[in-house]
């Protein structure tokens, strides 16, 4: 009868024991940026997401590093899911909220995730300066998910 108390306490002990290891986060530290990296990265120009279709929220920063343009989500971006989600530019501050036509817009990339920070590269041939907004498009049903002036 011994036996089986003690094989018991020493199960019990040994998953006790096992789930109390440290924690390991998955966090990368980033570096602290240099001023060089700084100033070759500032914002050329900034805009707050609204929605339009579904709630949208967070800031898109248009950068420009090394020569390259990018617009850049911030960590606090975040909208719905949908079929086909694409980061488009848009010609006026506010895109409707559906029947974009294609005259009026430019398709950067497939939305990356509905949420956080992501990061987007501006094709070379792509003027900034003919575009007023960029949004979250579905191309599926041709409606605006959410934009942000720039």
């Amino acid at each position: 009868m011994q036996w089986k108390y003690l094989i018991v306490l020493a199960i019990i002990t040994n998953l006790v024991v096992g789930c109390t290891g440290e924690s390991r986060s998955n966090q990368v530290d980033n570096p602290t940026p240099n001023n060089t990296t700084t100033s070759a990265s500032a914002p050329v120009g900034v805009g707050n997401f609204q929605a339009a279709e579904h709630p949208t929220k967070g800031k898109v920063a248009v950068v420009t590093e090394a020569g390259k343009q990018y617009l850049e989500f911030d960590e606090n971006f975040k909208t719905d899911n949908g079929p086909d989600l694409f980061v488009i530019l848009y010609r006026t501050d506010a895109p409707p909220v559906s029947g974009i036509k294609e005259k009026d817009y430019t398709q950067i990339a497939p939305l990356q995730k509905t949420s956080g920070k992501q990061r987007y590269a501006v094709p070379q041939n792509i003027k900034l300066a003919n575009y007023k907004s960029v949004a979250i498009w579905c191309r599926k049903f041709n409606a605006t998910f959410g934009y942000a002036a720039l």
